[in-house]
């Protein structure tokens, strides 16, 4: 899961316009009591999975911070630990901000890709405490998608793009229809787990017609597959299903 937090912090930056190759990471872990085996072991594995995704996308850890001993006296009169937590930081450059892509969507008639190796799962959630799946495995070409996705967004290939994290590939197309207000028509039927499991590696990314091509030929020896287009209406349509996306302000009143 060390592994995923780093490539999920490097993602994020990727899609707004980093690049890819000049992302530096910092790390937080807050664990209980290192004098206890178990918690000893845990922090051990997350700290080679750290080294092991440093390695992978050849980021350096500049700095970070370590918590540890975070334990309370339950009123059982036991002590028990927070449970283990990692927190990644990532830090990239863009040489021309104006270049920086937002999650929203942009425009209708659009094309919406899935790039990435997709491959959901349900490990690590609520559900997987009753079929017990593996976590979210990162994929060898994880750095080359990245850097494929730094380059269409230099050539302005990329109106707006979002990653697959919490909740999926429905989660995220359904941000990206909330932030920009318009909707998505996804034609290709997808199953329960392709919808809400979730994965690592993957982003939505917005294409104009008049870039497709060009966007394609960027990915031909990459995973990519194009999943439907923006619509005019607030909508969100999944396997013949018709899903209404509302946005609600907050109203600040003066004191």
């Amino acid at each position: 899961m060390a592994f995923a937090v780093i490539d999920e912090a490097i993602r994020n930056a990727v899609a707004v316009g980093a690049d890819p190759e000049r992302i530096a990471i910092l790390d937080n872990f807050c664990w209980g009591d290192p004098k206890r085996p178990e918690t000893l072991g845990s922090l051990v594995e997350a700290a080679r999975g750290c080294h092991d995704a440093a390695l992978l996308f050849r980021t350096p850890f500049i700095s970070g911070k370590d918590s540890l001993n975070n334990e309370y006296l339950g009123t059982d009169g036991q002590r028990h630990a927070i449970p283990p937590t990692l927190l990644i930081s990532a830090l990239g450059i863009m040489d021309d901000v104006t270049k920086a892509v937002t999650m929203d969507l942009k425009e209708a008639g659009n094309a919406i890709y899935l790039i990435g190796d997709f491959a959901p799962v349900f490990g690590g959630s609520h559900f997987d405490t009753t079929i017990n799946e593996t976590i979210p495995q990162v994929s060898e070409i994880t750095p080359q998608v990245y850097k494929k996705l730094h380059n269409a967004i230099n050539a302005g290939l990329i109106r707006s793009a979002h990653d697959l994290s919490e909740g999926g590939l429905a989660v995220a197309a359904a941000e990206m229809c909330i932030g920009g207000r318009l909707g998505l028509d996804i034609t290709p039927p997808l199953t329960t787990r392709d919808l809400f499991g979730e994965t690592t590696g993957c982003l939505l990314v917005e294409v104009s017609p008049a870039n497709i091509a060009r966007f394609e030929e960027t990915f031909k020896d990459l995973p990519f597959k194009k999943l439907g287009q923006v619509i005019t209406e607030p909508v969100l349509k999944l396997n013949d299903t018709t899903m209404t996306l509302k946005t609600y302000h907050r109203i600040q009143h003066p004191i």
